[in-house]
């Protein structure tokens, strides 16, 4: 009998060499889960082997095939590598968010590109390799939730903190600077709950991210997901710490609240953005303008259950002013949110905001791909409304060093532990510690990011430059 030939699959995490973002930090390094199911797919005939930038500067490795995901701001690092492989003769392979927006460039630096999900195209382009006939272009569309393989997270890197699952797919929000609807549909899709849960069980690590852009979602089909989820974790013993992405609605079920913390929720991330309705609305976030005079009253909840939230907040949206970011800086330090992501507004390709900055000539940074290393959160490349670009970092600079300071973190973190007191004081010292603990340490992250990356000598020349 003719033995089964055997091929060598290199898969390679590229990182952005000019701005690190988040894997400065070692907590808020986050396994490339997709990279995780493609070797699920992948037939046993193949090795498999992750080359993780975040962790391992690049080093050549052969291999009968390399295969790259990449976010917007790290795709100009994945074309350098796939040059280098290419002109030895390895065909390359790109998926993930950027690919799928953009497919008609990437296929100009990659031998093939997957265009949106890939779990029902992988087999079929593992096939087509293997007989010489590998496509230029794979349609993934949105993949079947059910029966799929568990990723292979014994590939990643072992210093990981967390490990990475997700329960849904889909957002119908669409909001304009989200590329999410565009990538995963409008529609809500649901992991069945015991392929998560068995999943779960596989998993060696204390920590966990649901990656899931909204893991309770709407309506009483997600809530009845993820509460059988929760409750699930509790009743399979797991001894798991976690935490997610959800929406304000969060909150608005004590006992979805209970069974979250109970299975070890302890932080919760919630797009806030603006205190502004006439921006919510801008940028579709309708739900928001609804609850604009709720967010205390959600935050007391998921404090009564020991569970943080990290607030994220955007700046130089439409209208916004030096004043008003100063404006929106002291709404985040009188607000009940114990961890704040402060970004700058990065129109993204596939949104509808980036659409319109560029029919509108907003676009500071066009040279692409390379332009491409600028669009991650921290710096503008957009022409604002009410100022100049050089005004909108400026402030951000002293914005970011008044909210970062090591006495505002700590006095947050002493804030945050008092809001999740309890009669229960087992559940306060054990529960609240824990969510107080990860709230501080995500501030202390978001200092060492952005703070230890936004000295003014250092990226003047940017803004100057893309003016």
């Amino acid at each position: 009998m003719q033995k089964e030939k055997k091929y060598k699959l290199l898969l390679i995490n590229p990182i952005n060499p000019t701005d690190r973002g988040f894997v400065v930090n070692l907590p808020s390094r986050y396994p490339p889960l997709g990279l995780g199911y493609v070797a699920a797919l992948t037939p046993e005939h193949w090795d498999v082997y992750i080359l993780d930038e975040a962790f391992k500067a690049f080093e050549y490795r052969d291999a009968d095939l390399v295969g790259f995901t990449a976010f917007t701001f790290t795709a100009p690092r994945a074309y350098e590598l796939a040059a280098f492989y290419r002109e030895k003769g390895i065909p390359t392979v790109l998926g993930g968010i950027h690919a799928s927006m953009l497919p008609e460039e990437a296929k100009e630096y990659m031998d093939a590109v997957v265009v949106g999900e890939a779990e029902s195209v992988w087999p079929q382009l593992i096939a087509d390799f293997e007989i010489g006939q590998m496509k230029r272009e794979y349609r993934g569309g949105l993949a079947d939730l059910k029966n799929l393989p568990i990723p292979r997270h014994d590939l990643f890197h072992p210093d990981y903190w967390f490990a990475s699952v997700f329960t849904t797919r889909g957002c119908p929000s669409n909001c304009a600077f989200c590329s999410v609807t565009s990538f995963n549909g409008s529609k809500h899709r649901f992991r069945p709950v015991d392929e998560v849960l068995d999943e779960i069980a596989t998993i060696e690590k204390r920590l966990i991210f649901f990656v899931d852009d909204n893991i309770t979602g709407y309506g009483r089909e997600a809530k009845e997901h993820a509460l059988a989820i929760f409750k699930g974790m509790k009743e399979r013993n797991f001894d798991k710490i976690w935490f997610s992405q959800a929406s304000l609605n969060f909150a608005d079920d004590e006992e979805l609240l209970k069974a979250a913390s109970d299975s070890g929720c302890r932080m919760i991330l919630i797009g806030i953005e603006s205190e502004k309705e006439e921006q919510l609305l801008s940028a579709n976030k309708h739900f928001n303008v609804k609850r604009l005079d709720k967010y205390a009253e959600t935050f007391r909840r998921m404090h009564k259950y020991q569970i943080s939230v990290l607030g994220t907040f955007m700046f130089g949206m439409d209208g916004d002013t030096p004043q008003a970011l100063h404006d929106r800086k002291k709404y985040i330090l009188r607000s009940g949110v114990d961890t704040f992501q402060t970004t700058i507004m990065t129109p993204l390709p596939g949104t509808r905001m980036f659409r319109e900055f560029e029919q509108n000539n907003r676009l500071l940074k066009t040279n692409f791909p390379q332009d491409w290393n600028y669009y991650q959160f921290l710096r503008v490349v957009f022409k604002p409304s009410a100022m100049e670009a050089s005004e909108l970092f400026d402030t951000m600079i002293d914005v970011w060093r008044a909210l970062y300071s090591r006495r505002m973190i700590e006095w947050k973190a002493v804030k945050t532990f008092w809001s999740m007191r309890s009669w229960n004081l087992h559940r306060w010292f054990t529960r609240g510690w824990q969510a107080t603990l990860w709230a501080f340490h995500t501030n202390w992250i978001y200092r060492n990011l952005i703070v230890g990356k936004s000295k003014k000598n250092r990226v003047k020349t940017t803004i100057r430059t893309a003016e």
